[in-house]
């Protein structure tokens, strides 16, 4: 870490635990990203949200937090920094974009897919992924609950080779497996990576300077009497 922090590089850790961020905070980094179980890729072996994981991450660090995992619209900024991050990582929702560099087809069944079209995968190898639902992500379940099985019997089916070229490049979304998170059930269009920016931006200032100030108006918003 020190020849990193002498060169003028910034080291930010991904983490899926406080134990882990609390350890990488030890260990000198600038920044952690906390992927909660909603991201797409690897939310580890523990299942904690990011609801759970941001605020309990914030009571341990003194260092920046970068909420991931099910982030696409303003709503979820706010609540994201409502909870003590700093700032979010989007990834399923930039993959949804005119300037990402995949195929067209992919982009549309991620608009078309829902927060339930992803797959967790790996988890009897201790190395659970989140992956779009398709054929491939069904196979690869049913041969790994299989008694004995190890990832030998499903690594052809995982090959990170398929995935890029029959998926990412072909567009054939039932070609290999393709990373997409919870985050699918919020995207509703492609469109630029400007406009994606601007609408979340847009959305979080309107939830801020609207919504929420109404709600603390609300009449009786603060009693907490209970008929019984």
């Amino acid at each position: 870490m020190p020849d990193f922090h002498a060169a003028g590089i910034k080291v930010i850790h991904k983490a899926v635990s406080v134990r882990h961020v609390v350890k990488a905070q030890s260990l000198g980094v600038q920044a952690v990203s906390t992927d909660g179980f909603e991201c797409a890729g690897h939310p580890g072996e523990e299942d904690i949200p990011g609801l759970v994981l941001i605020p309990a991450a914030a009571r341990a660090l003194d260092i920046p937090i970068i909420a991931s995992g099910g982030i696409a619209t303003g709503a979820g900024l706010v609540a994201a920094l409502a909870l003590g991050a700093t700032a979010v990582n989007m990834g399923t929702r930039f993959v949804a974009t005119t300037e990402a560099p995949v195929h067209d087809n992919v982009k549309a069944q991620i608009v078309a897919n829902g927060e339930r079209s992803t797959q967790l995968v790996f988890r009897e190898f201790k190395n659970t992924a989140r992956v779009a639902r398709n054929s491939v992500s069904e196979v690869i379940v049913k041969l790994s609950q299989r008694p004995g099985a190890t990832f030998a019997d499903i690594a052809d089916f995982a090959s990170g080779t398929r995935g890029r070229t029959e998926v990412l490049a072909n567009g054939n979304v039932e070609g290999g497996l393709w990373w997409a998170s919870l985050a699918q059930g919020l995207i509703d269009e492609v469109t630029s990576c400007a406009c994606v920016v601007e609408q979340i931006l847009a959305e979080a200032e309107q939830i801020i300077a609207t919504r929420l100030p109404s709600y603390l108006a609300a009449p009786n918003i603060r009693s907490s009497s209970v008929d019984v």
